[in-house]
């Protein structure tokens, strides 16, 4: 996977001249979603049986932005289910406390009401995310959290690597690079996390299922089947499909029964409706 992965990254942006313009986004896309999606297979301790081998094929960050090692942190923590999706303990929750709600501005408040949405979530989603995300670090780094800056440093060099050869061996412009690699590949991302929780007073029910992904299962490495990769986290990608086949009525019945057919039938409900309000229900 990672040998398919990496090599393709490397193709894409050394042949980038070769490649039509309007596919250059979809193949970027797919290259920059798939590393996500091997780098959290590499969280739940795979693919090989060595964590040193293991962490250096999470080194390049070719979405530049996500360190690994914070990463890794954030979503070993998103995976202690009874703070699922509250915005005090959960890093991947796309909810705001009431109280950040109330400072927010007007503009702030309409692209988080859009970003409820699967077509929001595609577009102003990836700088939602991003941002918040950086802007979090900045505050960390500047109150000098132990770690942090070595996790940057670290990161800024590696980043920095993938630079030179996208930019400065493969003569790629930077800009082209995070709209066509980096922010395309953020969105595709979001396509799987859009659905993946929702909140509910029972926490076993808000983890979603997505059948039937078709090329998408490929894709996010069939953790579109997200209540089984929650219950058996430290089971391969490839063993979920028959895993879920056995299990599925006793996972429909722990989960309450939040399924979608698919991505289609997740796109016919929310493109443009509100998959959920933008502020976390119970706080008060």
């Amino acid at each position: 996977m990672g040998l398919l992965i990496y090599g393709g990254f490397l193709g894409a942006t050394w042949f980038w001249r070769e490649i039509p313009l309007w596919l250059l986004p979809v193949i970027g896309a797919w290259l920059i979603a798939w590393h996500g999606s091997f780098l959290h297979e590499i969280i739940h301790g795979h693919p090989t049986p060595w964590r040193a081998l293991n962490r250096a094929l999470a080194l390049p960050p070719l979405a530049l932005w996500l360190p690994f090692d914070i990463y890794r942190a954030d979503h070993i923590k998103h995976h202690y289910e009874p703070d699922l999706t509250d915005p005090r303990e959960d890093p991947e929750t796309a909810y705001v406390t009431p109280a950040a709600w109330a400072r927010l501005g007007r503009v702030m408040r309409w692209l988080l009401r859009a970003n409820t949405t699967l077509a929001g979530r595609l577009t102003v989603g990836p700088f939602l995310s991003i941002s918040y995300f950086l802007r979090s670090e900045a505050r960390r780094l500047w109150a000098g959290q132990a770690g942090r800056r070595g996790i940057w440093a670290r990161h800024a060099i590696a980043a920095a690597l993938v630079i030179v050869w996208v930019s400065v061996i493969c003569g790629m412009p930077l800009w082209l690079y995070l709209a066509a690699f980096v922010y395309t590949g953020a969105a595709l991302t979001s396509l799987r996390s859009f659905a993946e929780h929702r909140f509910a007073e029972d926490a076993t029910h808000r983890t979603a299922i997505v059948e039937r992904a078709g090329l998408f299962g490929l894709l996010f490495l069939h953790n579109n089947l997200h209540v089984l990769h929650h219950m058996r986290q430290h089971e391969p990608w490839y063993r979920l499909p028959a895993l879920y086949r056995a299990e599925r009525g006793a996972l429909l019945e722990r989960n309450g029964g939040l399924v979608y057919a698919g991505y289609g039938e997740v796109a016919r409900r929310f493109l443009w409706r509100a998959h959920d309000k933008p502020v976390y229900p119970s706080i008060g």
